[in-house]
């Protein structure tokens, strides 16, 4: 018995020690890679973590009185302001290695930027990307195209909707719109400016074919050219939404929530119902720019909302 007690004492005071060597050591404060691999038919599907951004999503989201958005998020433990995630989607066809979005770089503060450092985590290099479709002009979905003073994507087409093109690198626009939203115009503008000098962005005209397997689906509101993007490989889908979402813990549940960002919110929800409704019915994947990562999953309905299953 002393012998046992002696042997317990000495493992108690090895515990101690080990304790406090641990708690000296300095937090890692990093992740892993942030990437997240899989087949879509014969397709390969990349969704790659830019980071995420602390937002004041409660003030953000609109349509709804503030005491229901206050109680959805106490529903949802949702902290303010909100860590919301920056997501894009790499697709490999097999002949085009294709970029939807580029994540912000540094258009939207340091904890955003990560994209590039994923994408070579993955396996794949910046300059083996072939075509860049943007979802929309905003900074955290352009910022990526261009880092640290040169082009991000040296080989790549970049290609988005006519009217988000035409909106948001005018500099008569940028002119009009108040202060606070003179930003998106400039991080827009800087983004495209080295694609654009060597003829490399195409503007596509709404629902458009753009390879072999995906199409542009045209998706107005959250801005004037706001595109989908469908991609399908042997009967499998994968709808890339962009920003038709931004809190699933609340737009799941009430669709017709929309958010300051948007340029014509009427809009925007008609086309999130319109997608949400689709994608439903038929199983396609979902990936979302917002939703945490990696921002992929299906929906079901129902009758009376929207659930979301994960991949």
């Amino acid at each position: 018995m002393i012998k046992f007690l002696a042997i317990s004492a000495l493992l108690c005071l090895g515990s101690v020690s080990y304790n406090k060597a641990m708690a000296s050591a300095p937090m890692a404060k990093t992740q892993a890679p942030g990437f997240y691999r899989f087949m879509l038919g014969d397709f390969e599907v990349t969704a790659l973590y830019d980071g995420s951004v602390a937002l004041p999503m409660n003030k953000l989201l609109s349509s709804v009185k503030k005491y229901q958005i206050e109680k959805q998020f106490k529903s949802a433990h949702l902290a303010t302001p909100t860590e919301t995630p920056v997501n894009a989607y790499l697709i490999n066809t097999g002949t085009k290695l294709i970029l939807i979005d580029t994540g912000a770089a540094a258009l939207f503060g340091p904890t955003l930027g990560k994209l590039l450092p994923n994408l070579k985590a993955a396996g794949y290099e910046a300059s083996q990307v072939d075509e860049i479709y943007i979802t929309h002009l905003h900074p955290d979905h352009v910022g990526g195209l261009f880092t640290d003073s040169k082009v991000s994507f040296p080989n790549a087409i970049v290609r988005a909707d006519k009217r988000d093109i035409e909106y948001w690198l005018s500099k008569e626009n940028m002119e009009k719109a108040p202060e606070a939203n003179k930003g998106f115009f400039q991080g827009a503008m800087v983004s495209f400016d080295a694609y654009t000098k060597a003829n490399k962005v195409q503007a596509f005209d709404g629902d458009t074919k753009l390879v072999e397997g995906i199409q542009a689906v045209k998706t107005y509101g959250h801005t004037p050219g706001h595109a989908s993007y469908l991609v399908e490989s042997k009967g499998q889908k994968l709808m890339v939404i962009g920003d038709l979402i931004h809190v699933g813990a609340v737009q799941f549940n009430d669709p017709t929530v929309t958010i300051a960002f948007d340029s014509d919110s009427v809009k925007a929800f008609g086309e999130r119902m319109k997608i949400f409704t689709e994608v439903a019915k038929d199983g396609t994947i979902i990936g979302a720019t917002h939703i945490a990562f990696p921002g992929l999953g299906r929906l079901r309905h129902d009758g009376k909302k929207f659930e979301w299953l994960p991949l």
